[in-house]
């Protein structure tokens, strides 16, 4: 079952759009037009667990459900997706509130995460107060599929083409997760890299689908938190077209993850564990 378009009828029932139209000045080669342009949206969306607002983040509005369950999960607060009872979708004057219902003893849990501020499109840590809160260490990835260099590189060639929102705008990122000789099956994209994650991550949960059996790919750089999310969802291997940071890199050694940057074209680099990433004869140049 692929699931690759990222539904919008959502974000337009909710009355925020995932783009708008803009009229802009458009300068090239010195000739000057007046033009349309699709604009992609930011939109506060607060997460409320147990009606105790917990973090707002600005995100593109859609697939929200999948987007709370995702960010459930990768947050540590809560183990499994029954633990999310119920998720309720709001539209609010300023924004979007997200209201979940779990279990009163991880909500009681969340005290320790330190949110509670507002995450910037761009920010993996906003809210953690103390290095604790910042810096976690997901259990070992056990196991995670096998790649080969030619099925990367096919991944990552047909990941443009199923850039919905992007390709109207220009200004989102992509998660998409592969299955080995299969190529892409789910993608999500969203203003925020680590929104895109956990929409992923959710989506594969709500079908159903053992994240661990496929691989990721993300259209931005590999920060720590890219990592952590990709490693709590047990997902073996992590390809960004960017490149990695040092503290990603010590983080995916440390649970054992496969860790690519700079996969774009014919060139990738492996920064830990390339076991999971087989290179035949066949794929050298």
């Amino acid at each position: 079952m692929l699931d690759l378009a990222a539904p919008e009828s959502s974000a337009w029932e909710l009355g925020w759009p995932s783009y708008r139209q803009c009229p802009v000045e458009r300068w090239q080669g010195g000739r000057h037009s007046v033009q349309q342009d699709y604009i992609a949206e930011e939109v506060p969306v607060s997460l409320v667990y147990n009606g105790v607002p917990h973090v707002v983040m600005l995100a593109t509005p859609t697939n929200l459900e999948e987007f709370a369950l995702g960010f459930s999960i990768t947050e540590d607060i809560v183990r499994h997706p029954a633990e999310i009872l119920s998720t309720r979708v709001y539209n609010r004057k300023d924004g979007i509130e997200v209201r979940l219902k779990i279990p009163e003893q991880r909500r009681q849990g969340m005290a320790d995460k330190g949110r509670n501020l507002t995450g910037r499109t761009g920010c993996g840590l906003c809210g953690a107060s103390t290095l604790q809160q910042a810096v976690r260490h997901p259990a070992p990835v056990s196991g995670g599929a096998s790649v080969t260099s030619a099925e990367l590189l096919s991944a990552l060639d047909e990941l443009t083409q199923h850039q919905q929102l992007n390709r109207l705008t220009g200004a989102v990122h992509a998660a998409a997760w592969v299955l080995p000789s299969r190529g892409i099956q789910t993608i999500r994209e969203d203003v925020g890299r680590h929104n895109a994650l956990d929409k992923l991550v959710g989506a594969l949960l709500r079908t159903g689908r053992n994240p661990a059996d496929g691989f990721v790919i993300v259209t931005s750089r590999a920060s720590y938190e890219m990592v952590q999310k990709t490693a709590v969802a047990g997902i073996g291997l992590l390809a960004a077209i960017s490149a990695p940071t040092g503290l990603a890199i010590r983080l995916a050694e440390e649970t054992g993850l496969t860790l690519v940057g700079f996969a774009r074209e014919d060139r990738h680099v492996v920064y830990s564990h390339s076991h999971r990433l087989i290179h035949r004869e066949a794929d050298l140049v």
